[in-house]
């Protein structure tokens, strides 16, 4: 999707080159047909709007999709943490670890 947006506006500047390109092949003739050169200029006007709303219409739900996407993983980390808190207090029980409350004996000594 990401390619698209980037593309789709790309696209439409080839597009109005090309068309631009048309229209100044016609005025370096002798006969000057109004029809040719605005028919090229048409051309370059609806490959740019094609491209532009290509992107436009991409860019909405792409943005949408990226949020949700980042919204999710946000949601996995912090559930992956909460297992790994949850698991690592479950072995510490089972392995008989004790947070002790009150001083450390550490503590109480004057180490000056």
């Amino acid at each position: 999707m990401d390619t698209l947006v980037t593309l789709a506006p790309l696209l439409g500047l080839l597009g109005t080159i090309t068309g631009l390109i048309r229209s100044f092949s016609f005025l370096g003739n002798e006969e000057l047909a109004v029809q040719a050169v605005t028919g090229g200029i048409a051309e370059a006007l609806i490959a740019t709007a094609c491209g532009l709303g290509i992107a436009i219409f991409a860019l909405i739900p792409f943005n949408f999709f990226t949020s949700r996407v980042s919204n999710l993983e946000f949601e996995l980390q912090t559930a992956a943490t909460n297992l790994e808190v949850m698991l690592e207090a479950q072995q510490k029980a089972h392995e008989g670890v004790h947070i002790e409350s009150g001083t450390p004996s550490s503590a109480t000594r004057s180490s000056i």
